[in-house]
């Protein structure tokens, strides 16, 4: 009876994550955190209670205001979760806030050649890029609100 439970292991299919889930999880970019309180810095923390999967995502923008020059992101969670934050926060860099705003969770998840099951990860990804550009435009009209006063 050992001898068929060991040798049953043997039978369960593994499953293979693509080289470039692989290399952002092994390799995170971008890991780190911004000053919150730093009018140019938007911040985006999003869970999934299902899986576990936390993940906190920044931006801050440049004088301009509208061109992000830096993302950084730090994720409890996932290969998938991590690999899909530190990709996210790569393709961020010089892009205007109204083109991230527009980044879909599709395109995440095709460069990482996600599987179903873990697709809810690039959706995080997405969900976090949106609260943190939201956060970003509410710091900033909070702002003009107290210069008007």
């Amino acid at each position: 009876m050992l001898t068929l439970l060991k040798r049953s292991i043997y039978f369960v299919p593994r499953f293979s994550y693509h080289p470039n889930v692989i290399d952002h999880y092994e390799h995170p970019r971008n890991v780190g955190s911004l000053d919150k309180s730093n009018p140019k810095v938007g911040t985006g923390l999003v869970g999934a209670p299902a899986c576990g999967d936390v993940m906190k995502l920044q931006i801050q923008v440049g004088e301009d205001g509208k061109t992000i020059e830096q993302a950084v992101f730090k994720t409890f969670g996932c290969g998938s979760a991590i690999a899909s934050s530190s990709y996210a926060t790569e393709i961020l860099k010089g892009m205007t806030l109204e083109d991230a705003y527009n980044i879909k969770n599709s395109d995440i998840a095709s460069y990482l050649k996600l599987p179903p099951v873990k697709l809810h990860c690039s959706m995080l990804a997405e969900d976090a890029i949106k609260k943190a550009i939201e956060d970003l435009q509410s710091k900033n009209n909070q702002s003009k609100d107290k210069q008007e006063k």
